[in-house]
Order: structure tokens, then C-alpha cells, then sequence
């Protein structure tokens, strides 16, 4: 029985997608254009449908320019303005979503050339493929993360630009429910935006219960059927796995249901996308699903007349790009209403000015600034909604940090249009003063406008809350969620080391000023004590750059007073940036401290000092530029920067003093963004601040247990004696009594929630007995054993526990930093990377070996017949080339050998996989004939012609696949099942040969068709 991703995941996700309104299309009559696979009979009838004013040579022609916009190199840009036009002509129908055509398929080929893939599931709307779904099984060695590597390599691929370009998002997952102690994505259900480079993996977790008899159709059983025959299923259709599988609770087919349901996808196209400029390139990005539900809960509260709120998300979940995504949604909202929409963006200083400017304008908004009192009063009294005369899509980046309380900017009663004006309020936690004017005149300039708080920190204090001002909570978001999503990361509090605590105690004695009466201020400026103090931090840093390996990074001083960082920063600049003859000794000393010669790569050397009133503003800004960009080691900051400033790559924060309350919050989430692999944010604390904010100190990962080996088989005695082997039955189903042995998907299930390896060892041990005392009984010939228990069944969890501890094993070595041991592919990775440090001519010898390689390998890995003597001679030889030398220290010429031998072991497995798929094609894809006539003919039984044994097994498959589709207990009764099939070889070979075949040829055919039935998805799963 089948028991694989397809068995397991994917086909029920199909099913799952019929029943949400999707028709299934086989590719085997299908027509489509395979420079965009785009099936064009269905977007040419849809677009007619839509387009009642088009002609057919127009939609031949908007076929044509949606071609060629997916030939740009903008990640689908272009099109996907296309796509969500609203006038004119319209690739969908977004006012009548049920006048558009929505298919699945699977396996549709993506292919250029020699080069492609096939993506499991392919949702299309109009014929055209926008989303895909990519599925593994449960507790599969590399969890998603397999399916993340691929899909990077292939959509980094310029070949595939067409592809890339018109796919909208993708999801990932291998059915399993979410794991929140891990770092990288390795289970569960995620999605992405597609990218030309790392796609970033998205959680999504539902907030809105659907109420799935109203958008869920009844299992159409005849489409069910069709789908099983067309995808060589059929055995399928009876079995407890597939039956719980098709859960529409399941992880795969929740985010199938949260993302593709008809309705919601109508969301997600029109409003979740955005191309975003960064400082790499263009980037397309896609709402998280906090982002949507937030949005939903707006639109929810606009609908029951709630005028103002609080929008409470964590530092680091997108609060500026929320802003973002509801000038596209409410604008959409208000004109419903025939309510034009005006929106603003208020923040109290001009950095956050700046940096929500830059923001939205990288987004591509058209955007308009309002630095003064006087502005602002100018811009309330327009009769305009927007400032750009070419109707661009706009919004006004309001900075109140100069207004003066009494500043009366409530006289705007002037204007005659219908103007819906929107505030977004940034960081309502601070700066709007209750009993200033501010957000009184805010108030009385528009008494209809919305106002929409965000904080990722809302005052929460007995005598002034943020609710009290802004409104109750619209929708909520907080750390413990946003750190289980991946979107930022634990904070880890580090104290000095004893040597620095001596090192101050020193420099407090040594400065000439009485304690008792000094300043703390002045003393902690004095440059004798703020030198070891930076000594410290720099060579804390450059040990840190040194231990991660990774020079990018950058590092935040928090000083205890301007004083104090305009000090620090001049000793810096004499001590250590851009002195390069002090370098010399000074890396000798450094190379003492850390053990190692330190690398130029990881010393610091660059650093900003910023003030309110040190710099011009352009300096200032350029400042911040340029440490988001990496040009900058360190900021030298008091005051400024502490909130709002988001820069990945900072990664560990020096407190020089106590930060209150909220505020201290803010401050050290600066680090918590995540950036590569990094698990934590760093804080060093000078100040000692467990006492206002405990919960900052957070502790390591207790150190993971060692990898341990595979368990060995417990008998030395294969000749049990009858009670040995009862007693064996019974020791297995007492450790196993506590699991379901009946039903191998709630087994999975179960053994998916232990995270405890001592526990998945003991089930896999016993599983392993189990098959060892399965061989010892029939070896002896006990058959009455059997009975006892479902060694069959056993087989199937054995595999899922050995999937399951293969998965805790590797994340473990993740977590470690070791290697995946084991995996093929990861070694050979591993090997060919080394040529990428050597010089240019060896890196293309290399890129090439590694890429001719892969092909080999897919397209050996391609090969449904492993038994082939042909397929056997080629991985054989394959093996004997890489068991000859190791690859990273062959010559030049060793190396162009390989590559020449390598070629020709490829052109053989691609013929042989031709001829493979030429005779697969007899059987309608099936390969399980494919395999059958290969027995037959090396066998030599029956000896007559290809051809009739083809007409033979062509007729006995149209009649088997009818009978294990109307008969669902067929196949679980093999004898009945075995003289079936020996009365349909008896029949059809007499009728194709014109004459009778000997008994024991009936008998021999019969068992290879059998077999393959029974045996074919079992040997797939191992």
C-alpha cells in the first residue's frame, strides 16, 4: 500500500483544494504554453468572459504582452500590475471572483531546455499558475528546509525567469503542526513571496475560525476516483491512512484552506503583495499573517463605527508595512463607499520621519512630508486628496516633534469633497501628551477621521494608559508569538567579565575627583574611565565577529550621557579607526587575547557619533544608511536611534545605562531582528538592569546530547524458541500499548509530539524487533505467531519512527553546528564548495563539476526502476568515480577527467531515461507496467513479440485499474486478488499471442503484476 508525500500529502491536498471550489486538471489532454505555463484554451476563454469588449485577436494579443511581461527582470512586477488592474482590460475578475476559472494539477513541468522541475501542486486562476505547493511526509530528514534549498537553486536559475515572474506564492509543507523551539523552519506548513533569491519562510496561523460547511463542497467520489486513476493511485482509495489524511484539519490543508480558499486568495492577490527597493535590489515581499488578520480586524471595527484603536505588535513584526498594506486595502474600503481616502503617518521625531519616508517610498508610495505646525495646517485645509498630480497612490509622513502645545490646527472646515482622512500614530506609548493640544486639534481638525495607534509597547501604567487615548485594542500581537514565527529573536543579557569589573574599579580610583561629591554624570565621562570601557567593547566585539565567523555584523553603544558618547567616539577615532601603523601591534596584542590571529576582515574600525546636535541632518541620515548597509562597525548613540531603528545586521547592543520602564524595551529590541542564522539578540549590560527588566535575561539552549548511533539488532539467536518469541510478541506491545499501532497516520501523529529521543528510541527499537522477530518466525516456519501481531502494519511505523528520530537527529546537529552526517548530497556539496576559494579558472572547473554532477545525480535519482541491470551499471560506476580519490584535492587535469567521465555516465542515464519514459507512455504512465514489461522481456517469458506482451499488459491494467477502484477490499485479500490477475493473464495473453501460455509462465506473470501492486509504493517509501 502506498504510504508516501503523495499518498500522504499530496493527494489529499488535491482533494482538499476540489472541495474548495478547484477543478482538477489532468495534464495528459491538457494544452498549455510551456515558456509560461499558462494554459492558454482557459485563460483565452476566461479572458473572453471577463472582457466582453475584447475580440479574439485582442486576447491574442494581451496574451502576448502578459508573455513578454514575464520576461523582465523584476520578479514579476510588471505583471503583477497587469494582473491586479482593476479598469480596462483585466487578467481577473476581482468585482465577480466567481466569473473566473479556478484549476489544480500537479506535476506540471517547469522546464527550459534540459533544465526543469515539477512542482507537486499547481493552483491556477484563469489558466494562469500564481500559486504552488510543494509537500513533503512527515518527519522527512531536512523538514521543509529541503524544499527551501531547491527551490532557491532553481529560481536562481535565470532559465526559470518566466516562472518566477508569474508565480505569486508559494507554499511548503511536510503535514506537520509547527515546532516553537526551532530556529530555522525544519516542520509545519509555511508560505513565500517567490524571490530570485532566498525565499523567506512565513508562518500562518489562523485567527479566523472558517466555517468550512459553507466554503467546503462535499468530496465529489466520482472526481475522487478520476484523480486516483489519473495519478496511478487507485490502490488508494480504501486504505485508514489516505482516509485520515483527507482531513481538512490537517497542517497541509489548514494553510491550503487559509491561503487558497477562493475568497482569502482574492485577498492575498490584491492586497498582501509589495515590491520593495532595498539596498540588494528589488524585493517582492508578502503580508504576514498578523499583517492580515490586523488588516481584517480594521475593516471589522470601521464596520461596527469604531473611529480609533490600537493596532499592539511587537517590535520587529512590520508595523510600517501594515501602514503600508492598508492604504491599497482601505482605499479599496472607502471608495466602496464612494469615500476618497486621504492617509497619514505621525511620528514625533525626524529620524522616524525619515526612516517611515524612506519606507514607504522603497514600497512605492507616492510620499508627502509635513515637518512644521504651519505645513500641516496647510495640508488640512486642501480641497485635494492628494498632493502628486498623476494620481499615484499617496501618504502624508506627518513629524509633530517641533509643534508647540498651544499650536491650533483645528480650523479646517473649508473643504466641500467627500475626504475619508486616516492617522496611523506611530509609537502611541510616548510623546502625545493627554494634556497638550496636540491630540486635541487632531481631534477637532477631523472629528470623522480614523485613527489607528501602533505600539509595540503601550503604556500600561495605573495612571495613564494608551487605551485611554487612543482607543481600545484592535488587534494584538505579541513577543511570545512573534518569536515562535521566526520574526525576532530571544535576547540574551551578558554581564562584563570579572577582568573589566577590576579594570573599572581601577579607573573610578584613579580619577582625580573626590567620589563623594563628584558628578556620576562627569565621572562617566572622564576619559579614564570611558577607555577601558571601549577597550572592552571593541575587543568583546571583535571576539564576537571571530567566534560567529561573520564580519557583518555591527554593534549599538547606548552611552549614560551625550557627554559620555561624544568622549567615547573621540577616543575611537584616535585609538582605533584608520591608524593603520598602530594596527601592527595592536593585532599582536589582540591575537594573545583571542587565541587566534584575529582576521583584518573582523577588526573594527569605522564608527558614527549620533546626536540630535552633533551632525547636520543629511549626516545623520547617512550615518544611519550607512551602518544598515554595513559601511559602519559602530554607533555611538544617546538618545537617538532607540526606537524605530531597524537595521538586521545589528546584532549586539553595549548599555551603558538604566533605561525605565517601556522605554528599555524598545532599546533592546534593536537586536532582536532576525539575520541569518543568528538565534539570539546580545546585550551586554553595563548597567545592570535585571532589576527593571528581568525578563531580558534569558539562558542558553541547555547544551543537546550527543548524536547517538543507530540501534543494532537485539538477537544474536536467530532459533528462538516458541515461548522466547511469545514473550518477545508481548515485551512489544506493552512498549508499544500506549500508541496507535492500527493507524499508521495517527502514529505519526503521536510520535510527531515527542521531542524526548530517549523515547523515540525505545518505539524504534521495538518496531526494529518487530521486523527481526517477523524474519525469525517465517525463517522457523511458526506461522501461528503471525497472528499475534500486524507485522505489515509494524513495517509502516517502524519507517515513520526512523523518520522521526532521523529528524530530531538532524536538528540537533543543526542547533550543534555539525554537519547532517550521512546525506550524500551534503557531502558532495560540501566538497565541490571548496573550489569556490581557489582561484577563478579552478571556481568554473568547479561550478561545473558541481553542476554536471547534480544533473547526474537527478536524473539517476529520476529513474523509476532501480532494478534495471542498466540503471545498476551506471550507479555503479558513478560510485567507483568518487570512491577513486577525494574530489577536493584532485589536479586540474584529475578534475577534467572526472567531468569527462561524469559527462558520459550522464548522457547514458538520459538516454535510458528516455527510453524509460517512451515505454511508461504504452501504460499511461503507469510506471508500475513499465517495470512489469521490463520483467517480462529480460526473462524471456513469453518469448513472442514486444508488441502483444504490450497489448497484453495494456488490456490486463484498463481491467485490474477498474477492479481495485470498484472493489476496495481487493487488494487487501492477495490470494483473491493473485488468481484474478492469473485468469486476466490466462485470458488476454491467449488472446494477443493466439495461443494458450503454459501454466508456470501464467504463474510467473502473475506473481511480477502482483507484486508490483502490492509492493511498488512500499519500495518508493524505502
Amino acid at each position: 500500500m502506498a504510504f508516501n508525500e503523495d499518498s500522504r500529502v499530496k493527494l489529499p491536498a488535491i482533494l482538499h483544494l476540489t472541495q474548495l471550489g478547484y477543478t482538477y486538471i489532468s495534464l495528459k489532454d491538457a494544452v498549455w504554453d510551456d515558456k509560461t505555463n499558462i494554459f492558454t484554451n482557459i485563460f483565452s476563454n476566461a479572458i473572453a468572459r471577463i472582457n466582453l469588449h475584447l475580440s479574439s485577436e485582442d486576447i491574442t494579443r494581451l496574451y502576448k504582452e502578459v508573455a513578454i511581461s514575464l520576461e523582465n527582470e523584476n520578479i514579476g512586477q510588471t505583471f503583477y500590475k497587469m494582473l491586479t488592474e482593476r479598469s480596462g482590460t483585466r487578467l481577473i475578475d476581482f468585482e465577480n471572483y466567481d466569473n473566473n476559472s479556478f484549476h489544480v494539477c500537479t506535476e506540471l513541468p517547469y522546464k527550459n531546455g534540459e533544465d526543469e522541475f515539477r512542482p507537486d501542486i499547481i493552483c491556477l486562476i484563469n489558466g494562469m499558475p500564481l500559486v504552488f505547493v510543494e509537500v513533503k511526509k512527515p518527519n522527512n530528514r531536512e523538514g521543509v528546509l529541503a524544499e527551501r534549498k531547491r527551490i532557491r537553486s532553481r529560481f536562481q536559475n535565470k532559465k526559470f525567469r518566466n516562472f518566477v515572474n508569474i508565480t505569486q506564492f508559494m507554499i511548503f509543507s511536510n503535514n506537520m503542526e509547527y515546532d516553537p523551539d526551532e530556529i530555522e523552519p525544519w516542520q509545519g506548513a509555511f508560505y513565500a513571496s517567490s524571490s530570485y533569491q532566498k525565499p523567506i519562510f512565513n508562518y500562518f496561523r489562523e485567527e479566523i475560525g472558517f466555517n468550512l460547511t459553507q466554503i467546503m463542497q462535499p468530496l465529489n467520489l466520482e472526481v475522487q476516483d478520476f484523480i486516483l486513476k489519473d495519478t496511478n493511485y487507485q490502490a488508494l482509495k480504501s486504505s485508514q491512512e489516505f482516509i485520515t489524511n483527507k482531513n481538512p484539519d490537517s497542517p497541509t490543508n489548514r494553510i491550503l484552506t487559509s491561503l487558497l480558499s477562493k475568497d482569502r486568495l482574492a485577498f492575498m492577490l490584491r492586497y498582501s503583495v509589495a515590491y520593495v527597493k532595498e539596498t540588494s535590489g528589488l524585493q517582492k515581499h508578502i503580508m504576514r499573517y498578523p499583517q492580515l488578520f490586523a488588516t481584517k480586524a480594521i475593516a471589522a471595527a470601521l464596520d461596527n463605527d469604531v473611529r480609533k484603536g490600537i493596532i499592539w505588535h511587537t517590535q520587529g513584526s512590520g508595523k510600517t508595512a501594515l501602514a503600508y498594506y492598508n492604504t491599497h486595502y482601505l482605499t479599496d474600503y472607502f471608495q466602496e463607499q464612494h469615500k476618497i481616502p486621504k492617509f497619514y503617518f505621525i511620528v514625533d521625531r525626524l529620524d522616524l520621519l525619515t526612516q517611515a519616508r524612506d519606507e514607504f517610498t522603497a514600497r512605492g508610495l507616492k510620499v508627502h512630508t509635513v515637518n512644521s505646525r504651519d505645513e500641516f495646517v496647510r495640508d488640512l485645509k486642501k480641497t485635494t486628496a492628494l498632493n502628486n498630480d498623476k494620481g499615484q497612490r499617496e501618504i502624508t509622513v506627518v513629524n509633530i516633534q517641533k509643534f508647540k502645545d498651544d499650536t491650533d490646527v483645528s480650523k479646517t472646515k473649508d473643504y466641500d469633497i467627500n475626504i475619508q482622512r486616516v492617522y496611523f500614530l506611530d509609537e502611541v506609548h510616548r510623546s502625545y501628551n493627554p494634556e497638550g493640544s496636540f491630540l486635541a486639534n487632531l481631534e477637532q481638525s477631523d472629528k470623522n477621521a480614523i485613527k489607528i495607534g501602533l505600539t509595540g509597547t503601550p503604556l500600561i501604567g495605573a495612571s495613564l494608559k494608551s487605551k485611554f487615548l487612543f482607543g481600545d485594542y484592535i488587534h494584538k500581537y505579541y513577543y511570545n508569538k512573534s518569536i515562535a514565527d521566526g520574526y525576532t529573536l530571544k535576547l540574551i543579557r551578558e554581564e562584563i567579565e570579572t577582568q573589566y569589573k577590576v579594570l573599572l574599579q581601577k579607573a573610578l580610583d584613579s580619577i582625580d575627583i573626590v567620589k563623594g561629591d563628584a558628578d556620576k554624570k562627569t565621572v562617566y565621562a572622564h576619559h579614564r574611565f570611558v577607555e577601558p570601557m571601549l577597550d572592552y567593547i571593541v575587543t568583546d566585539f571583535e571576539k564576537f565577529r571571530l567566534t560567529n565567523n561573520d564580519a557583518s555584523v555591527g554593534g549599538m553603544v547606548i552611552c549614560d550621557s551625550s557627554e559620555q558618547a561624544r568622549e567615547m567616539y573621540a577616543i575611537f577615532q584616535r585609538k582605533y579607526q584608520g591608524i593603520q601603523e598602530n594596527w601592527v601591534d595592536l593585532a599582536a596584542e589582540k591575537s594573545a587575547t583571542y587565541g587566534e590571529q584575529l582576521k583584518e576582515e573582523y577588526r573594527v574600525k569605522t564608527a558614527a557619533l549620533i546626536l540630535y546636535d552633533s551632525g547636520s541632518k543629511q549626516e545623520l541620515e547617512e550615518f544611519r544608511d550607512a551602518f544598515k548597509a554595513g559601511k559602519i562597525d559602530f554607533l555611538f548613540v544617546y538618545n537617538m536611534l532607540l526606537t524605530g531603528f531597524d537595521a538586521k545586521r545589528l546584532k549586539k547592543l553595549y548599555l551603558g545605562r538604566v533605561i525605565r520602564s517601556h522605554n528599555l524595551l524598545q532599546a533592546l529590541t534593536r537586536v532582536n531582528r532576525t539575520y541569518k542564522d543568528y538565534r539570539y539578540g546580545f546585550v551586554v549590560d553595563f548597567a545592570d538592569i535585571s532589576k527593571e527588566f528581568d525578563k531580558t535575561n534569558r539562558a542558553y539552549f541547555d547544551e543537546l546530547q550527543e548524536v547517538l548511533g543507530d540501534e543494532m539488532e537485539s538477537y544474536s539467536n536467530l532459533f528462538m524458541s516458541h515461548e522466547e518469541m511469545l514473550a518477545k510478541i508481548a515485551e512489544i506491545k506493552e512498549t508499544l500499548i500506549d500508541y496507535n499501532c492500527l493507524n499508521a497516520e495517527t502514529f505519526s501523529s503521536q510520535i510527531s509530539q515527542i521531542t524526548d529521543r530517549a523515547e523515540v528510541l525505545r518505539i524504534k527499537k521495538a518496531l526494529e524487533d518487530s521486523k527481526s522477530l517477523y524474519n525469525i518466525i517465517r525463517l522457523v516456519g511458526d506461522y501461528e505467531l503471525l497472528e499475534h501481531l500486524d507485522f505489515r502494519k509494524l513495517s509502516q511505523l517502524r519507517i515513520i519512527s526512523a523518520d522521526r528520530l532521523a529528524l530530531l537527529n538532524a536538528k540537533e546537529a543543526f542547533q550543534n553546528n555539525e554537519e547532517l552526517g550521512n546525506l550524500l548530497n551534503v557531502a558532495l556539496e560540501d566538497i565541490l564548495f571548496q573550489f569556490k576559494l581557489k582561484s577563478t579558472a579552478e571556481m568554473i572547473l568547479g561550478d561545473s563539476l558541481k553542476d554536471l554532477l547534480k544533473k547526474t545525480r537527478e536524473a539517476l535519482g529520476g529513474n523509476f526502476d532501480p532494478k534495471d541491470p542498466e540503471w545498476i551499471s551506471l550507479y555503479d560506476e558513478l560510485r567507483r568515480l568518487f570512491e577513486k580519490k577525494n574530489l577536493s584535492e584532485v589536479s586540474q587535469e584529475e578534475m577534467q577527467e572526472n567531468i569527462d567521465s561524469l559527462r558520459k555516465i550522464h548522457e547514458a542515464i538520459k538516454e535510458l531515461n528516455r527510453r524509460n519514459d517512451l515505454l511508461k507512455d504504452k501504460y499511461n504512465g503507469d510506471p508500475k507496467y513499465a517495470r512489469i514489461q521490463k520483467r517480462l522481456v529480460e526473462a524471456g517469458r513469453p518469448s513472442q513479440i514486444k508488441s502483444a506482451i504490450i497489448a497484453a499488459l495494456q488490456k490486463i491494467k484498463e481491467q485490474t485499474d477498474i477492479s481495485v477502484l470498484q472493489r476496495n477490499d481487493i487488494l487487501t485479500n492477495e490470494g483473491f486478488f493473485t488468481k484474478h490477475i492469473a485468469k486476466l493473464v490466462n485470458k488476454e495473453f491467449e488472446e494477443t499471442l493466439k495461443q494458450p501460455l503454459d501454466y508456470d509462465t501464467i504463474i510467473f506473470i502473475s506473481d511480477i503484476i502482483v507484486k508490483e501492486y502490492l509492493d511498488e509504493h512500499l519500495d518508493r517509501t524505502a
